[in-house]
């Protein structure tokens, strides 16, 4: 079966069950990420709960069995991902406010994937928890700081996940994963891109509330002081071993490298801004562009942090090709 035949059929599959009326077709995904650039995707659905969300699954896997794979992505708040300007010839799933939900019972917290980081941060410091701090400074969700191991200031997820319910949207199933299953690496995990990371439990400790707030704002002034906000999708590449991606770009005369509508960032040389109005492929080409002169100046291959969807191979960075 053509993919063409693949995505008619779980067009129809989706739309004949309960999950018809969340159903959208060429749905722009510019809005869903911070880059705010990138073109539609083919199907687009919102899990309303767990219950939907499962419901797709099943949907999904049957619909790959009829045929090869569906092209799945997993849309969270966008802060790590850049769509192609051609859009994505695939499914794009993003979780409803169901998922947005987070408890806190003595040091363990327990949040679903579409809980913000930053909220959490500071919802356990008031609680007088202490080990979550330097979530404040990522502008992200719980499920796509699991899949990437998000972190910053000397932590990450790793530091205080203990597991995870996942949802396998390409074979249908669900179980909880423990942290060690996970494989949590820099910046990386066993979570494919078809896979839904849709609660976690963190195990956190008690701690001096004042000492942590202080924590917080440090964060806070160091983020506002040293990284660009606007049309971003925070660092771009991840850090070689002893050596910041930044300093290695900065040294190398990329800083404020424009292509078209894209530019490196003159506050802070792993950041890449983008224009209103402005094109993907450019944010693409820039990035390959620092990574030529970075090898040319260093001997130093970049590798991108950043999620790209829906680009030819030519058309990516070197290290995603």
């Amino acid at each position: 079966m053509t993919l063409d035949g693949l995505l008619d059929d779980l067009d129809r599959r989706i739309a004949e069950s309960c999950l018809g009326p969340a159903l959208k077709r060429r749905h722009s995904l510019a809005s869903h990420t911070t880059y705010r650039v990138g073109g539609p995707a083919r199907l687009y659905v919102t899990a309303a709960g767990l219950a939907e969300l499962e419901t797709l699954a099943v949907i999904v896997a049957e619909t790959s069995r009829r045929g090869s794979e569906v092209p799945v992505l997993v849309i969270g708040k966008g802060s790590n991902l850049l769509v192609a300007d051609r859009g994505f010839d695939g499914l794009a799933v993003a979780l409803g406010p169901h998922f947005e939900h987070f408890e806190i019972d003595r040091t363990t917290v327990t949040a679903s994937a579409a809980a913000l980081l930053p909220v959490i941060a500071r919802a356990t410091v008031e609680s007088g928890l202490s080990g979550f701090e330097w979530a404040v400074g990522v502008p992200g969700s719980v499920g796509g700081a699991v899949r990437m191991n998000a972190g910053g200031h000397g932590s990450d997820m790793s530091r205080s996940l203990v597991e995870a319910l996942v949802v396998d949207l390409r074979s249908g199933a669900t179980g909880v994963r423990s942290a060690s299953e996970l494989q949590l690496g820099y910046r990386s995990s066993a979570i494919a891109e078809h896979q839904v990371a849709v609660s976690v439990k963190l195990q956190l400790r008690f701690g001096d509330r004042r000492a942590a707030r202080a924590e917080l704002a440090e964060i806070v002034r160091w983020r506002r002081a040293n990284q660009p906000g606007g049309r971003n999708a925070g660092s771009v590449f991840t850090n070689p071993e002893h050596v910041s991606a930044g300093a290695l770009i900065e040294s190398a005369g990329a800083k404020r490298l424009r292509v078209g509508t894209a530019e490196v960032s003159a506050k802070h040389a792993n950041f890449i801004q983008c224009d209103e109005g402005g094109r993907a492929g450019d944010v693409a080409a820039v990035m390959r562009e620092v990574q030529r002169l970075v090898k040319e100046a260093h001997g130093v291959e970049l590798s991108p942090e950043t999620r790209l969807v829906g680009f030819e191979p030519e058309e990516l960075p070197r290290t995603l090709t």
